[in-house]
Protein backbone atom coordinates (compact mmCIF):
# COMPACT_ATOMS: atom_id res chain seq x y z
CA UNK A 1 0.00 0.00 0.00
CA UNK A 2 1.42 3.39 -0.99
CA UNK A 3 1.68 6.29 1.44
CA UNK A 4 -1.22 8.05 -0.31
CA UNK A 5 -3.33 4.92 -0.09
CA UNK A 6 -2.40 4.48 3.56
CA UNK A 7 -3.52 8.04 4.29
CA UNK A 8 -6.97 6.96 3.22
CA UNK A 9 -7.00 4.02 5.63
CA UNK A 10 -9.66 3.95 8.29
CA UNK A 11 -9.00 6.30 11.18
CA UNK A 12 -10.66 4.04 13.74
CA UNK A 13 -10.65 0.27 13.91
CA UNK A 14 -13.56 -1.19 12.00
CA UNK A 15 -14.42 -4.87 11.79
CA UNK A 16 -14.68 -6.96 8.63
CA UNK A 17 -16.10 -10.29 7.56
CA UNK A 18 -15.34 -12.11 4.29
CA UNK A 19 -17.65 -14.74 2.83
CA UNK A 20 -15.93 -16.95 0.26
CA UNK A 21 -17.58 -19.08 -2.43
CA UNK A 22 -16.06 -21.39 -5.01
CA UNK A 23 -12.59 -22.79 -5.53
CA UNK A 24 -9.17 -22.73 -3.90
CA UNK A 25 -8.22 -19.69 -5.95
CA UNK A 26 -11.03 -17.75 -4.27
CA UNK A 27 -10.00 -19.04 -0.84
CA UNK A 28 -6.48 -17.78 -1.41
CA UNK A 29 -7.80 -14.46 -2.80
CA UNK A 30 -9.79 -14.06 0.42
CA UNK A 31 -6.58 -14.49 2.42
CA UNK A 32 -5.21 -11.55 0.44
CA UNK A 33 -8.36 -9.50 0.98
CA UNK A 34 -8.02 -10.13 4.71
CA UNK A 35 -4.39 -9.05 4.58
CA UNK A 36 -5.27 -5.87 2.68
CA UNK A 37 -8.01 -4.91 5.13
CA UNK A 38 -5.88 -5.57 8.21
CA UNK A 39 -3.00 -3.63 6.64
CA UNK A 40 -5.46 -0.74 6.28
CA UNK A 41 -6.43 -0.90 9.96
CA UNK A 42 -9.50 -3.14 9.95
CA UNK A 43 -9.88 -5.99 12.45
CA UNK A 44 -11.44 -9.33 11.76
CA UNK A 45 -14.93 -9.85 13.18
CA UNK A 46 -15.39 -12.82 15.52
CA UNK A 47 -16.23 -16.15 13.89
CA UNK A 48 -19.95 -16.52 13.39
CA UNK A 49 -20.47 -12.75 13.06
CA UNK A 50 -23.03 -13.46 10.30
CA UNK A 51 -23.07 -9.93 8.95
CA UNK A 52 -22.52 -8.22 12.29
CA UNK A 53 -19.45 -6.35 11.02
CA UNK A 54 -18.63 -2.88 9.75
CA UNK A 55 -17.59 -4.28 6.36
CA UNK A 56 -18.93 -7.48 4.79
CA UNK A 57 -17.14 -8.70 1.66
CA UNK A 58 -18.56 -11.34 -0.69
CA UNK A 59 -15.87 -13.11 -2.75
CA UNK A 60 -18.09 -14.70 -5.37
CA UNK A 61 -18.09 -17.61 -7.78
CA UNK A 62 -19.87 -17.52 -11.15
CA UNK A 63 -19.83 -21.12 -12.29
CA UNK A 64 -23.19 -22.34 -11.00
CA UNK A 65 -26.50 -21.62 -12.69
CA UNK A 66 -27.97 -20.10 -9.52
CA UNK A 67 -24.83 -18.31 -8.28
CA UNK A 68 -26.40 -14.89 -8.78
CA UNK A 69 -29.60 -15.90 -6.98
CA UNK A 70 -27.56 -17.04 -3.98
CA UNK A 71 -25.63 -13.76 -3.94
CA UNK A 72 -28.70 -11.53 -4.17
CA UNK A 73 -30.46 -13.59 -1.53
CA UNK A 74 -27.55 -13.04 0.85
CA UNK A 75 -27.36 -9.35 -0.03
CA UNK A 76 -31.08 -9.03 0.62
CA UNK A 77 -30.71 -10.47 4.09
CA UNK A 78 -28.07 -7.86 4.89
CA UNK A 79 -30.13 -4.88 3.67
CA UNK A 80 -32.16 -4.38 6.89
CA UNK A 81 -29.03 -4.93 8.99
CA UNK A 82 -27.30 -2.17 7.07
CA UNK A 83 -30.26 0.14 7.64
CA UNK A 84 -29.98 -0.43 11.38
CA UNK A 85 -26.19 -0.02 11.42
CA UNK A 86 -25.02 3.40 10.15
CA UNK A 87 -21.68 3.27 8.39
CA UNK A 88 -21.85 -0.44 7.53
CA UNK A 89 -20.44 -1.23 4.07
CA UNK A 90 -20.95 -4.16 1.71
CA UNK A 91 -18.49 -5.10 -1.04
CA UNK A 92 -18.83 -7.71 -3.79
CA UNK A 93 -15.79 -9.11 -5.59
CA UNK A 94 -14.72 -12.25 -7.40
CA UNK A 95 -15.86 -13.89 -10.61
CA UNK A 96 -19.54 -12.92 -10.42
CA UNK A 97 -18.56 -9.30 -9.86
CA UNK A 98 -16.24 -9.46 -12.87
CA UNK A 99 -19.11 -10.91 -14.93
CA UNK A 100 -22.10 -8.83 -13.80
CA UNK A 101 -20.45 -5.47 -13.04
CA UNK A 102 -23.09 -2.72 -12.95
CA UNK A 103 -25.92 -5.24 -12.59
CA UNK A 104 -25.04 -5.78 -8.94
CA UNK A 105 -25.64 -2.19 -7.80
CA UNK A 106 -28.76 -2.02 -9.97
CA UNK A 107 -30.30 -5.06 -8.28
CA UNK A 108 -28.84 -4.31 -4.84
CA UNK A 109 -28.35 -0.52 -4.59
CA UNK A 110 -27.26 -0.82 -0.95
CA UNK A 111 -23.94 -2.39 -2.09
CA UNK A 112 -21.04 0.06 -1.64
CA UNK A 113 -18.22 -1.49 -3.68
CA UNK A 114 -17.97 -3.84 -6.67
CA UNK A 115 -14.47 -4.97 -7.72
CA UNK A 116 -13.19 -7.64 -10.06
CA UNK A 117 -10.73 -10.52 -10.10
CA UNK A 118 -7.92 -8.35 -11.51
CA UNK A 119 -7.96 -5.51 -8.98
CA UNK A 120 -8.53 -7.01 -5.54
CA UNK A 121 -5.74 -4.76 -4.26
CA UNK A 122 -8.03 -1.73 -4.63
CA UNK A 123 -10.60 -2.86 -2.04
CA UNK A 124 -9.49 -0.64 0.92
CA UNK A 125 -9.27 2.47 -1.31
CA UNK A 126 -12.67 1.76 -2.88
CA UNK A 127 -14.27 1.31 0.55
CA UNK A 128 -12.85 4.64 1.71
CA UNK A 129 -13.91 6.37 -1.48
CA UNK A 130 -17.46 5.02 -1.15
CA UNK A 131 -17.57 6.21 2.45
CA UNK A 132 -16.37 9.73 1.62
CA UNK A 133 -18.38 10.20 -1.58
CA UNK A 134 -21.43 8.36 -0.21
CA UNK A 135 -22.04 6.52 -3.47
CA UNK A 136 -21.28 3.06 -4.83
CA UNK A 137 -17.86 2.46 -6.36
CA UNK A 138 -17.70 0.00 -9.26
CA UNK A 139 -14.21 -0.69 -10.57
CA UNK A 140 -13.53 -3.67 -12.81
CA UNK A 141 -10.08 -3.97 -14.35
CA UNK A 142 -9.94 -5.75 -17.72
CA UNK A 143 -6.50 -7.22 -17.11
CA UNK A 144 -4.26 -8.04 -14.18
CA UNK A 145 -2.84 -4.89 -12.60
CA UNK A 146 -0.25 -6.62 -10.39
CA UNK A 147 0.35 -10.26 -9.52
CA UNK A 148 -1.79 -10.91 -6.43
CA UNK A 149 1.07 -12.50 -4.49
CA UNK A 150 2.61 -9.04 -4.08
CA UNK A 151 -0.32 -8.12 -1.82
CA UNK A 152 -0.35 -8.52 1.97
CA UNK A 153 -1.88 -11.83 3.03
CA UNK A 154 -3.54 -13.05 6.21
CA UNK A 155 -2.95 -16.78 5.96
CA UNK A 156 -5.47 -18.96 7.72
CA UNK A 157 -3.02 -21.69 8.66
CA UNK A 158 0.28 -21.48 10.50
CA UNK A 159 1.56 -24.77 9.09
CA UNK A 160 0.16 -25.02 5.53
CA UNK A 161 -0.09 -22.43 2.79
CA UNK A 162 -1.28 -21.86 -0.76
CA UNK A 163 1.31 -20.47 -3.18
CA UNK A 164 0.01 -19.16 -6.50
CA UNK A 165 2.31 -19.83 -9.41
CA UNK A 166 0.01 -18.49 -12.13
CA UNK A 167 -3.34 -16.84 -12.67
CA UNK A 168 -5.76 -17.19 -15.57
CA UNK A 169 -6.20 -20.01 -18.08
CA UNK A 170 -5.63 -20.47 -21.82
CA UNK A 171 -8.12 -23.33 -22.22
CA UNK A 172 -11.57 -22.98 -23.79
CA UNK A 173 -13.60 -25.72 -22.07
CA UNK A 174 -17.22 -25.22 -23.10
CA UNK A 175 -18.56 -25.68 -19.54
CA UNK A 176 -16.21 -23.16 -17.90
CA UNK A 177 -16.43 -19.38 -17.74
CA UNK A 178 -13.27 -18.88 -15.69
CA UNK A 179 -10.90 -17.93 -18.58
CA UNK A 180 -13.30 -15.14 -19.58
CA UNK A 181 -13.28 -13.77 -16.02
CA UNK A 182 -9.69 -14.35 -14.91
CA UNK A 183 -8.05 -13.83 -18.28
CA UNK A 184 -5.18 -15.51 -20.09
CA UNK A 185 -2.54 -17.35 -18.10
CA UNK A 186 0.11 -15.21 -16.46
CA UNK A 187 3.05 -16.97 -14.83
CA UNK A 188 5.10 -15.76 -11.91
CA UNK A 189 8.87 -15.79 -12.14
CA UNK A 190 10.30 -18.99 -10.62
CA UNK A 191 12.58 -16.96 -8.37
CA UNK A 192 9.63 -15.04 -6.93
CA UNK A 193 7.75 -18.27 -6.23
CA UNK A 194 10.70 -19.91 -4.51
CA UNK A 195 11.42 -16.76 -2.50
CA UNK A 196 7.83 -16.78 -1.21
CA UNK A 197 8.09 -20.46 -0.27
CA UNK A 198 11.38 -19.90 1.54
CA UNK A 199 9.83 -17.03 3.49
CA UNK A 200 6.87 -19.19 4.46
CA UNK A 201 9.13 -22.02 5.60
CA UNK A 202 11.14 -19.55 7.68
CA UNK A 203 7.86 -18.60 9.37
CA UNK A 204 7.13 -22.24 10.23
CA UNK A 205 5.07 -23.47 7.27
CA UNK A 206 5.94 -27.08 6.43
CA UNK A 207 3.41 -27.82 3.69
CA UNK A 208 2.68 -25.79 0.58
CA UNK A 209 0.20 -26.31 -2.25
CA UNK A 210 1.18 -24.82 -5.59
CA UNK A 211 -1.93 -23.24 -7.04
CA UNK A 212 -2.94 -22.39 -10.59
CA UNK A 213 -6.04 -22.47 -12.74
CA UNK A 214 -4.11 -24.98 -14.88
CA UNK A 215 -1.12 -25.50 -12.66
CA UNK A 216 1.01 -27.78 -14.84
CA UNK A 217 0.72 -25.44 -17.84
CA UNK A 218 3.09 -23.25 -15.86
CA UNK A 219 5.84 -22.09 -18.18
CA UNK A 220 3.68 -21.42 -21.25
CA UNK A 221 3.77 -17.71 -20.48
CA UNK A 222 7.54 -17.66 -19.94
CA UNK A 223 8.45 -19.99 -22.79
CA UNK A 224 9.67 -23.07 -20.90
CA UNK A 225 7.69 -26.30 -21.34
CA UNK A 226 9.55 -27.97 -18.47
CA UNK A 227 9.18 -25.07 -16.04
CA UNK A 228 6.71 -26.90 -13.82
CA UNK A 229 8.85 -30.01 -13.33
CA UNK A 230 11.85 -27.75 -12.67
CA UNK A 231 9.80 -25.89 -10.06
CA UNK A 232 8.87 -29.15 -8.31
CA UNK A 233 12.51 -30.20 -8.19
CA UNK A 234 13.53 -26.77 -6.86
CA UNK A 235 10.97 -27.14 -4.07
CA UNK A 236 12.76 -30.35 -3.11
CA UNK A 237 15.89 -28.36 -2.29
CA UNK A 238 14.22 -26.05 0.23
CA UNK A 239 15.32 -27.12 3.69
CA UNK A 240 12.42 -27.44 6.14
CA UNK A 241 9.75 -27.85 3.45
CA UNK A 242 8.27 -31.26 4.24
CA UNK A 243 5.29 -31.54 1.91
CA UNK A 244 4.59 -30.16 -1.57
CA UNK A 245 1.27 -30.58 -3.37
CA UNK A 246 -0.29 -28.92 -6.40
CA UNK A 247 -3.71 -28.34 -7.91
CA UNK A 248 -5.17 -28.65 -10.44
CA UNK A 249 -3.31 -30.09 -13.40
CA UNK A 250 -4.75 -30.64 -16.88
CA UNK A 251 -4.17 -33.99 -18.63
CA UNK A 252 -3.12 -32.16 -21.80
CA UNK A 253 -0.06 -30.70 -20.06
CA UNK A 254 0.79 -33.65 -17.85
CA UNK A 255 4.14 -34.69 -19.30
CA UNK A 256 6.62 -37.41 -18.43
CA UNK A 257 9.07 -34.93 -16.92
CA UNK A 258 6.41 -33.94 -14.35
CA UNK A 259 5.86 -37.59 -13.40
CA UNK A 260 9.63 -38.05 -13.03
CA UNK A 261 9.91 -34.94 -10.87
CA UNK A 262 7.08 -36.18 -8.62
CA UNK A 263 8.70 -39.59 -8.21
CA UNK A 264 12.25 -38.28 -7.67
CA UNK A 265 11.55 -35.34 -5.35
CA UNK A 266 11.07 -36.69 -1.79
CA UNK A 267 8.90 -33.84 -0.47
CA UNK A 268 6.47 -33.92 -3.43
CA UNK A 269 3.64 -35.99 -2.01
CA UNK A 270 2.36 -39.23 -3.62
CA UNK A 271 -0.99 -37.67 -4.42
CA UNK A 272 -2.49 -36.38 -7.63
CA UNK A 273 -5.77 -34.66 -8.40
CA UNK A 274 -6.35 -35.16 -12.16
CA UNK A 275 -9.71 -33.90 -13.51
CA UNK A 276 -11.35 -36.41 -15.87
CA UNK A 277 -14.70 -34.60 -16.43
CA UNK A 278 -15.94 -37.43 -18.73
CA UNK A 279 -14.76 -40.83 -19.90
CA UNK A 280 -16.48 -40.49 -23.27
CA UNK A 281 -14.35 -39.30 -26.18
CA UNK A 282 -17.47 -37.82 -27.78
CA UNK A 283 -18.32 -35.79 -24.68
CA UNK A 284 -14.70 -34.77 -24.13
CA UNK A 285 -14.66 -33.38 -27.68
CA UNK A 286 -17.89 -31.45 -27.01
CA UNK A 287 -16.30 -30.12 -23.81
CA UNK A 288 -13.21 -29.04 -25.80
CA UNK A 289 -11.02 -31.15 -23.55
CA UNK A 290 -7.89 -31.86 -25.57
CA UNK A 291 -7.32 -35.46 -24.37
CA UNK A 292 -9.26 -38.69 -24.78
CA UNK A 293 -9.95 -41.66 -22.50
CA UNK A 294 -6.88 -43.62 -23.65
CA UNK A 295 -4.56 -40.68 -23.02
CA UNK A 296 -6.06 -40.10 -19.55
CA UNK A 297 -5.73 -43.73 -18.47
CA UNK A 298 -2.20 -43.80 -19.89
CA UNK A 299 -1.21 -40.96 -17.56
CA UNK A 300 -2.71 -42.80 -14.58
CA UNK A 301 -0.76 -45.95 -15.49
CA UNK A 302 2.52 -44.00 -15.77
CA UNK A 303 1.96 -42.28 -12.41
CA UNK A 304 1.24 -45.60 -10.69
CA UNK A 305 4.28 -47.23 -12.27
CA UNK A 306 6.53 -44.43 -10.99
CA UNK A 307 4.72 -43.88 -7.65
CA UNK A 308 3.03 -47.18 -6.65
CA UNK A 309 1.28 -45.83 -3.54
CA UNK A 310 -0.03 -42.65 -5.18
CA UNK A 311 -3.60 -41.70 -4.31
CA UNK A 312 -5.33 -40.26 -7.36
CA UNK A 313 -8.52 -38.22 -7.22
CA UNK A 314 -10.58 -36.56 -9.93
CA UNK A 315 -13.52 -34.39 -11.00
CA UNK A 316 -16.38 -35.77 -13.08
CA UNK A 317 -19.36 -34.00 -14.64
CA UNK A 318 -22.49 -36.10 -15.20
CA UNK A 319 -25.17 -35.14 -17.70
CA UNK A 320 -23.24 -32.82 -20.02
CA UNK A 321 -25.42 -31.78 -22.98
CA UNK A 322 -25.69 -34.60 -25.51
CA UNK A 323 -24.40 -37.30 -23.13
CA UNK A 324 -25.96 -40.62 -24.11
CA UNK A 325 -26.25 -43.73 -21.98
CA UNK A 326 -23.32 -45.16 -23.95
CA UNK A 327 -21.28 -42.03 -23.17
CA UNK A 328 -22.08 -42.36 -19.49
CA UNK A 329 -21.07 -46.04 -19.51
CA UNK A 330 -17.69 -44.95 -20.90
CA UNK A 331 -17.31 -42.73 -17.83
CA UNK A 332 -18.19 -45.65 -15.57
CA UNK A 333 -15.65 -47.82 -17.43
CA UNK A 334 -12.94 -45.17 -16.96
CA UNK A 335 -13.69 -44.94 -13.23
CA UNK A 336 -13.41 -48.74 -12.90
CA UNK A 337 -10.08 -48.72 -14.74
CA UNK A 338 -8.60 -45.69 -12.94
CA UNK A 339 -9.68 -46.74 -9.45
CA UNK A 340 -9.65 -43.26 -7.99
CA UNK A 341 -9.12 -42.86 -4.27
CA UNK A 342 -11.76 -40.15 -4.34
CA UNK A 343 -13.86 -38.29 -6.90
CA UNK A 344 -15.70 -34.99 -6.85
CA UNK A 345 -18.80 -35.73 -8.89
CA UNK A 346 -21.02 -32.95 -10.20
CA UNK A 347 -24.36 -32.91 -11.94
CA UNK A 348 -24.01 -30.65 -14.95
CA UNK A 349 -25.57 -27.25 -14.43
CA UNK A 350 -25.63 -24.41 -16.92
CA UNK A 351 -22.93 -21.82 -16.43
CA UNK A 352 -24.35 -18.60 -17.88
CA UNK A 353 -22.03 -17.23 -20.53
CA UNK A 354 -20.52 -20.61 -21.51
CA UNK A 355 -21.05 -22.35 -24.88
CA UNK A 356 -22.44 -25.46 -23.17
CA UNK A 357 -25.33 -23.48 -21.68
CA UNK A 358 -26.92 -23.07 -25.13
CA UNK A 359 -26.02 -26.46 -26.60
CA UNK A 360 -28.69 -28.81 -27.91
CA UNK A 361 -29.32 -32.03 -26.05
CA UNK A 362 -29.72 -30.71 -22.50
CA UNK A 363 -30.32 -33.80 -20.35
CA UNK A 364 -33.52 -34.06 -18.24
CA UNK A 365 -32.89 -33.63 -14.54
CA UNK A 366 -34.22 -37.07 -13.61
CA UNK A 367 -31.84 -38.77 -16.06
CA UNK A 368 -28.87 -36.80 -14.73
CA UNK A 369 -29.84 -37.64 -11.14
CA UNK A 370 -30.10 -41.36 -11.86
CA UNK A 371 -26.71 -41.44 -13.60
CA UNK A 372 -25.16 -39.39 -10.81
CA UNK A 373 -26.38 -41.84 -8.17
CA UNK A 374 -24.96 -44.81 -10.11
CA UNK A 375 -21.59 -43.09 -10.43
CA UNK A 376 -21.47 -42.12 -6.76
CA UNK A 377 -22.31 -45.70 -5.72
CA UNK A 378 -19.52 -47.08 -7.92
CA UNK A 379 -16.95 -44.59 -6.65
CA UNK A 380 -17.93 -45.24 -3.02
CA UNK A 381 -17.28 -48.94 -3.56
CA UNK A 382 -13.90 -48.26 -5.18
CA UNK A 383 -12.88 -45.69 -2.54
CA UNK A 384 -13.64 -48.19 0.21
CA UNK A 385 -11.73 -50.98 -1.53
CA UNK A 386 -8.71 -48.72 -2.07
CA UNK A 387 -8.78 -47.55 1.56
CA UNK A 388 -8.94 -51.14 2.80
CA UNK A 389 -5.53 -51.67 1.18
CA UNK A 390 -4.14 -49.20 3.71
CA UNK A 391 -5.06 -51.37 6.72
CA UNK A 392 -1.89 -52.64 8.39
CA UNK A 393 0.30 -49.92 6.90
CA UNK A 394 2.29 -47.57 9.12
CA UNK A 395 1.81 -43.97 8.02
CA UNK A 396 3.19 -40.57 8.92
CA UNK A 397 0.29 -38.20 9.56
CA UNK A 398 0.55 -34.43 9.76
CA UNK A 399 -1.84 -33.33 12.50
CA UNK A 400 -4.53 -30.97 11.21
CA UNK A 401 -6.81 -28.39 12.73
CA UNK A 402 -10.55 -28.76 12.19
CA UNK A 403 -10.50 -32.04 10.26
CA UNK A 404 -12.28 -34.31 12.75
CA UNK A 405 -15.74 -33.06 13.67
CA UNK A 406 -16.21 -35.90 16.18
CA UNK A 407 -12.71 -35.80 17.67
CA UNK A 408 -13.89 -34.36 20.97
CA UNK A 409 -16.44 -37.12 21.51
CA UNK A 410 -14.20 -39.96 20.32
CA UNK A 411 -11.00 -38.75 22.08
CA UNK A 412 -9.21 -38.87 18.75
CA UNK A 413 -7.19 -36.44 16.69
CA UNK A 414 -7.07 -36.14 12.91
CA UNK A 415 -4.62 -35.38 10.15
CA UNK A 416 -3.48 -36.14 6.64
CA UNK A 417 -1.22 -38.94 5.45
CA UNK A 418 1.34 -38.11 2.78
CA UNK A 419 -1.08 -39.28 0.08
CA UNK A 420 -3.70 -36.88 1.52
CA UNK A 421 -5.97 -39.53 2.98
CA UNK A 422 -7.77 -38.39 6.13
CA UNK A 423 -6.67 -40.33 9.22
CA UNK A 424 -8.32 -40.30 12.64
CA UNK A 425 -6.04 -41.62 15.40
CA UNK A 426 -6.13 -42.19 19.15
CA UNK A 427 -5.09 -39.16 21.16
CA UNK A 428 -1.63 -39.77 22.67
CA UNK A 429 -0.71 -38.89 26.23
CA UNK A 430 1.81 -36.24 25.17
CA UNK A 431 0.88 -32.89 23.68
CA UNK A 432 0.26 -32.86 19.92
CA UNK A 433 -0.24 -29.66 17.96
CA UNK A 434 -1.45 -28.96 14.41
CA UNK A 435 1.62 -29.19 12.17
CA UNK A 436 3.27 -31.89 14.28
CA UNK A 437 3.72 -35.34 12.74
CA UNK A 438 2.65 -38.67 14.28
CA UNK A 439 3.37 -42.23 13.17
CA UNK A 440 0.40 -44.61 13.38
CA UNK A 441 -0.72 -48.02 12.16
CA UNK A 442 -4.00 -48.14 10.22
CA UNK A 443 -6.50 -50.58 11.74
CA UNK A 444 -9.76 -49.78 9.92
CA UNK A 445 -10.88 -48.22 6.63
CA UNK A 446 -14.07 -46.41 5.64
CA UNK A 447 -14.78 -44.96 2.18
CA UNK A 448 -13.67 -41.46 3.18
CA UNK A 449 -11.26 -41.91 6.09
CA UNK A 450 -8.83 -44.25 7.81
CA UNK A 451 -8.70 -45.12 11.50
CA UNK A 452 -5.68 -45.88 13.70
CA UNK A 453 -7.15 -47.27 16.92
CA UNK A 454 -3.92 -48.42 18.55
CA UNK A 455 -1.39 -46.28 20.42
CA UNK A 456 0.55 -43.67 18.49
CA UNK A 457 3.99 -45.07 17.67
CA UNK A 458 5.77 -41.72 17.78
CA UNK A 459 5.19 -37.97 17.91
CA UNK A 460 7.55 -35.59 16.12
CA UNK A 461 7.28 -32.01 17.27
CA UNK A 462 7.93 -29.69 14.35
CA UNK A 463 8.67 -26.06 13.59
CA UNK A 464 5.20 -25.98 12.04
CA UNK A 465 3.71 -27.00 15.39
CA UNK A 466 5.81 -24.30 17.05
CA UNK A 467 4.40 -21.76 14.58
CA UNK A 468 0.84 -22.86 15.35
CA UNK A 469 1.47 -22.57 19.09
CA UNK A 470 3.05 -19.13 18.70
CA UNK A 471 0.06 -17.91 16.72
CA UNK A 472 -2.39 -19.20 19.33
CA UNK A 473 -0.45 -17.50 22.14
CA UNK A 474 -0.37 -14.23 20.19
CA UNK A 475 -4.14 -14.36 19.79
CA UNK A 476 -4.98 -15.20 23.37
CA UNK A 477 -2.06 -13.79 25.32
CA UNK A 478 -1.90 -17.17 27.10
CA UNK A 479 0.27 -20.28 26.57
CA UNK A 480 -1.45 -22.45 23.97
CA UNK A 481 -2.74 -25.84 24.97
CA UNK A 482 -3.95 -28.51 22.58
CA UNK A 483 -6.78 -26.94 20.60
CA UNK A 484 -7.56 -29.47 17.91
CA UNK A 485 -10.89 -30.09 16.25
CA UNK A 486 -11.91 -26.44 16.03
CA UNK A 487 -12.94 -25.58 12.45
CA UNK A 488 -11.14 -22.68 10.76
CA UNK A 489 -12.47 -21.07 7.62
CA UNK A 490 -10.21 -21.40 4.62
CA UNK A 491 -7.38 -23.51 6.08
CA UNK A 492 -5.62 -24.65 2.90
CA UNK A 493 -6.14 -28.38 3.27
CA UNK A 494 -4.74 -30.07 0.18
CA UNK A 495 -7.11 -31.62 -2.33
CA UNK A 496 -9.35 -33.52 -2.25
CA UNK A 497 -10.26 -32.52 1.29
CA UNK A 498 -10.42 -28.86 0.51
CA UNK A 499 -13.35 -27.22 -1.20
CA UNK A 500 -14.04 -29.12 -4.38
CA UNK A 501 -12.46 -27.51 -7.42
CA UNK A 502 -15.69 -25.86 -8.46
CA UNK A 503 -14.46 -23.10 -10.73
CA UNK A 504 -12.78 -24.92 -13.53
CA UNK A 505 -9.47 -25.61 -11.82
CA UNK A 506 -8.11 -28.19 -14.24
Amino acid sequence: MTSSDRSQAVDVQRSYEIRTYGCQMNVHDSERLSGLLEDAGYVRAPEGADGDADVVVFNTCAVRENADNKLYGNLGRLAPMKTRRPGMQIAVGGCLAQKDRDTIVTRAPWVDVVFGTHNIGKLPVLLERARVQEEAQVEIAESLEAFPSTLPTRRESAYAAWVSISVGCNNTCTFCIVPALRGKEKDRRPGDILAEIETLVAEGVSEITLLGQNVNAYGSDIGDREAFSKLLRACGKIEGLERVRFTSPHPRDFTDDVIAAMAETPNVMPQLHMPLQSGSDTVLKAMRRSYRQERFLGIIDKVRAAIPHAAISTDIIVGFPGETEEDFEQTMHTVREARFANAFTFQYSKRPGTPAATMDGQIPKQVVQARYERLVALQEEISWDENKKQVGRTLEVMVAEGEGRKDGATHRLSGRASDNRLVHFSKPDEEVRPGDVVTVEITYAAPHHLLAEGPVASVRRTRAGDAWQKRQEARTGQPAGVMLGLPKIGVPEPLPAAAAPACGLG
